[in-house]
Order: structure tokens, then C-alpha cells, then sequence
């Protein structure tokens, strides 16, 4: 029996314990590394080469959507289960576009999560019952087509602008966060602005929100 390695993703570092405890009471799987920051997840995705990443969403500087679509694009052998508090439909569809095989809520008892990691092992995706109907509502009940079109024509650093933007970050803190220059955040945050059509920070901070790009409790 093949043991399965995983790597943890949270920016809370006793919920990242309470969860490797859990884990490593089982005998088939290895927590093989922690992240804190979507990017530190990005680079031990790479150089861990995990079976299951199970990822947190609201993350500060990249959010689990983001990283979660890295991780799909870099290594698409790689799975990739949400563990969240968020329960909301856009945060369901949005990771589960962006590649994750599962979703289970943070007030799950332990053993969906155990369930989720061997579903998704099996080729298989996993859902907690409560997000089910959520998923279903989505594909019966799609978002606006606008919106749709407007956030794929955002670029990776640009998704990664936005989200830094709705954090409240200034611009030299964002070119220094993203080893860029600041002449740079400003045209990213142009593009962003002409692409979704938008005219304040507020107003990009609100469609951040909406899309689960980041949450007011970062």
C-alpha cells in the first residue's frame, strides 16, 4: 500500500497542527511540508511534489484560488482539496474551476477530510454534503456571462494585483511583495480596472470580495 504524501496549506499555524496530528495517526499518509502563503504552497508544490495539497482559501498575499490553479497548471498529478470555513457558492465554483478534486468545510468532523484525500486518490472528486447542493445550484444557476469573460481575461499577476489591492496594500508594498516596480503595479492595476470595468478601489475591493479572490477577514 502506497503511502500518500501530502503537503498542508493554512495561515494559521495551530490549524495546521491540529491537522498533521490527525494525519499523522495514519498509517498510509506523510505530511510532507507546511505553507502558510499561497506562494509558499506554489514552491513546495514544485518541490515536494505531493499527492494532496489540502488548501485553505483566505490566505494573505496569494488566496487558495490562485494557488490552487498554479498548482493545477505545475503539476497536474497533484490534488488539491479546499478545507475552508467558506461555504459560499462563488468560493465552492471558484476553486473548484481552478482545479481542486474536493471541499470540505473547516466544522467537518475529521474523518471527511479522510475521505476526501482516499476519494481523490481514487480518481475521484469529494464534496462535504452541505457544499453538494451548492455545486448543483451553480451549474443550474450560472453567474453572470460578463463577469465570466471579464475574470479569465485577467492575467496571473494581475489576479494577483487585484487581490493585494483589496488587502489594502499600497503600491510600493505590492512592487515589493511582488519583485516588480511600482510603474508596474499601476499599469496591472489599469488593466484591471479597464478590463472589469471599474473605476474605484472600492469598488475593485467589493468585486474581490464577491469572487472570493480575498475576504474581509484577512
Amino acid at each position: 500500500m502506497n503511502t500518500i504524501r501530502v503537503l498542508l496549506v493554512d495561515d494559521h499555524r495551530m490549524l495546521r497542527e491540529g491537522l498533521r496530528a490527525i494525519l499523522d495517526r495514519e498509517p498510509r499518509i506523510n505530511v510532507v511540508g507546511e505553507a502558510e502563503t499561497g506562494l509558499m504552497a506554489v514552491r513546495l508544490a514544485r518541490e515536494l511534489a505531493p499527492d494532496v495539497v489540502v488548501m485553505d482559501i483566505g490566505m494573505p498575499d496569494m488566496n487558495g484560488i490562485e494557488a490552487t490553479r498554479e498548482i493545477h497548471k505545475d503539476s497536474p498529478n497533484t490534488h488539491v482539496i479546499a478545507l475552508s470555513t467558506h461555504s459560499d457558492k462563488r468560493y465552492v465554483m471558484n476553486m473548484l474551476a481552478a482545479g481542486a478534486v474536493g471541499y470540505v468545510v473547516k466544522n467537518a468532523a475529521h474523518d471527511e477530510l479522510l475521505k476526501a484525500i482516499s476519494t481523490a486518490m481514487d480518481g475521484g472528486k469529494y464534496l462535504s454534503p452541505g457544499i453538494a447542493g451548492l455545486v448543483v445550484s451553480g451549474c443550474l444557476d450560472p453567474a453572470d456571462p460578463a463577469a465570466i469573460v471579464a475574470r479569465a481575461t485577467l492575467g496571473p499577476r494581475e489576479r494577483e494585483v487585484l487581490q493585494l489591492l483589496a488587502e489594502g496594500k499600497t503600491s510600493r508594498e505590492m512592487a515589493d511583495a511582488m519583485s516588480i516596480s511600482v510603474k508596474t503595479v499601476e499599469t496591472h492595476r489599469r488593466n484591471i480596472m479597464s478590463k472589469l470595468q471599474l473605476r474605484t478601489v472600492a469598488e475593485l475591493t467589493k468585486y474581490a470580495v464577491r469572487e472570493g479572490m480575498t475576504s474581509l477577514d484577512n
